[in-house]
């Protein structure tokens, strides 16, 4: 930009002093001319054109000077400063890169508010170490948002990946803080927007007809070890619903509200399903709300997952389905029931069921019924502050 602004000048002086120069010699010549023949020449517009030439000279070295001086700087500052505000770094100055060789994006970092109920929630009361966030990579930029990938350590200790999708009012509002919708996946190692590629779409039209209030998408990548992650929740819930490490990164690498039952929610969609009905019946203290949408379901073990939920807290979920999904339909009103006849906390979750979704081809009907799951999950969770 500095270059580009005094190239114009510069060009301007070069070309005044070659015509002030040319000029001069011009009367230069007539003057020669004159004193030949023995008559009088003015020399006044000779010299005020030399002089011209002579300050249009100086600007063109000053110009010259300023513009290579500025072309040095302006590769100095883009090697040194990212495109973004930098997240919270470790000591050494370094994030958790993703290992990708793109141009990393840096989003902006959280208030350091933020990281601290953050940190408790993550401990449960306990002073966690210092955790570096995460250096996230622009991957493109669906539903009218932009979706960023990164690299976190999983509760097993291993890395991989998670694709965050900040809602367009993310970069309008800067100063606001958005609660996050945690969406599982059913296939190990792909995150669930591999699984189902329009529901960034399905968000953002929801976001745009005014229907629902913003959110961050968070899409971990599932665990490896067996061929349907999802199954693991009748034997191990907890598990797969807490994830402390997730929690930490977001909430010091965005502009996240602070995970907890009012701000943060839970999705899954056709084989993730079964995940987020877990997580929010096993957690409700951490996930205030949960839609699992199209989803086969294991009736009893969630229900039994349910009745283990920590006591004081009552889980929202609302089970979705298209209207001609009639397989998807039974398993939804079998859950509700086992639930309502389940013990303990089991009995207390609030079960909604949506069957009125019916469109002309089943990606229609899904991206309808992931619009509804959005506005199901936001009307639950707090408004961005």
């Amino acid at each position: 930009m500095v270059r580009s602004l005094l190239v114009i000048p510069l060009l301007a002086a070069a070309l005044g002093g070659i015509w002030l120069a040319r000029g001069a010699q011009l009367r230069w010549r007539d003057l020669r001319a004159a004193q030949t023949y023995e008559l009088a020449g003015d020399r006044w517009p000779m010299l005020v054109r030399a002089a011209g030439a002579m300050v249009c000279g100086v600007c063109v070295t000053a110009l010259t000077v300023l513009t290579a001086l500025g072309a040095f700087g302006g590769l100095g500052r883009s090697t040194q400063q990212p495109n973004r505000a930098e997240p919270f770094m470790d000591t050494a100055g370094s994030g958790s890169g993703s290992g990708a060789g793109a141009a990393v994006r840096q989003q902006q970092a959280a208030p350091p508010a933020a990281a601290e109920p953050a940190a408790a929630a993550a401990a449960g009361g306990a002073a966690p170490a210092p955790v570096a966030a995460s250096r996230f990579d622009s991957v493109g930029h669906p539903g009218g948002g932009e979706l960023l990938q990164s690299a976190v350590l999983g509760p097993d200790g291993q890395p991989r990946n998670i694709r965050v999708w900040l809602p367009p009012q993310y970069a309008k509002e800067p100063n606001a803080r958005f609660p996050v919708v945690v969406m599982h996946a059913a296939t190990p190692q792909k995150t669930a927007d591999s699984e189902v590629p329009d529901v960034f779409e399905g968000v953002g039209s929801a976001l745009q007809s005014g229907k629902t209030h913003p959110f961050i998408l968070v899409a971990p990548e599932a665990p490896n070890g067996t061929a349907h992650p999802c199954e693991l929740v009748a034997a191990a819930p907890a598990a797969v619903a807490d994830d402390a490490m997730l929690r930490t990164t977001v909430a010091t690498s965005f502009r996240a509200l602070p995970p907890g039952p009012a701000s943060w929610g839970v999705l899954g969609v056709e084989g993730g399903a079964p995940c987020a009905a877990a997580a929010g019946l096993s957690r409700p203290d951490l996930y205030g709300v949960a839609a699992a949408v199209s989803g086969r379901y294991d009736a009893l073990a969630l229900a039994q997952t349910g009745a283990e939920a920590p006591a004081g807290s009552a889980a929202k979920l609302l089970l979705a389905a298209a209207k001609g999904d009639s397989a998807g339909l039974d398993a939804a009103r079998k859950l509700q029931a086992a639930l309502k006849a389940g013990p303990g906390a089991a009995a207390k979750a609030e079960v909604r069921i949506s069957d009125n979704v019916q469109d002309f081809t089943p990606d229609r009907e899904r991206l309808r019924l992931v619009r509804q799951a959005a506005q199901f999950l936001a009307e639950a969770l707090a408004k961005a502050s």
